[in-house]
């Protein structure tokens, strides 16, 4: 595998949903699927919250009421597909420099008129620098994208 290979994860998953229903969990319910434990604050997360707009965030919201914003809406385009940066450096922690973050792309194709396909990918993420590898790695491993989209899975498969 060449660098250029690692530095993209790639996720798909199929659910029993039409696809207008599949974008919508997936942006507006997006708190529900994502581990609380998965958070860059001092305190634990009351929310997490997807602006559904380009220049919006991604961000989790403490029971303090303390914000951590760790992702920018690049682009909205429901039902078909949503772009965000992922602003968590190698050390999990806030990465200030936009240069120096990566991008996640979620594609959702129709395969019927209730069955969707959900295509993840999660790209440049050398562009986080030094340590970039860990990204890569925490992000493709079982506590990253895979767990999110079992459970945002799950969420489609409720019909919450």
């Amino acid at each position: 595998m060449t660098a250029q290979e690692a530095a993209v994860v790639r996720r798909r998953v199929v659910v029993e949903a039409p696809v207008e229903r599949a974008f919508a969990v997936f942006t507006g319910r997006f708190g529900d699927f994502k581990p609380a434990e998965h958070n860059l604050l001092h305190a634990p997360i009351a929310e997490t919250v997807f602006e559904p707009k380009v220049g919006g965030y991604i961000y989790d919201r403490a029971v303090d009421g303390s914000e951590c914003r760790w992702a920018r809406i690049l682009a909205f385009e429901p039902p078909d597909r949503v772009v965000f940066s992922w602003d968590i450096g190698p050390r999990w922690e806030l990465e200030g420099n936009p240069e120096n973050t990566s991008e996640v792309e979620v594609r959702f194709v129709a395969l019927t008129p209730q069955r969707t396909r959900v295509e993840l990918e999660h790209r440049h993420i050398d562009r986080h620098g030094p340590g970039w590898q860990a990204v890569g790695d925490g992000v493709g491993g079982g506590a990253g994208w895979p767990l999110y989209l079992a459970r945002y899975a799950g969420l489609v498969k409720e019909g919450r």
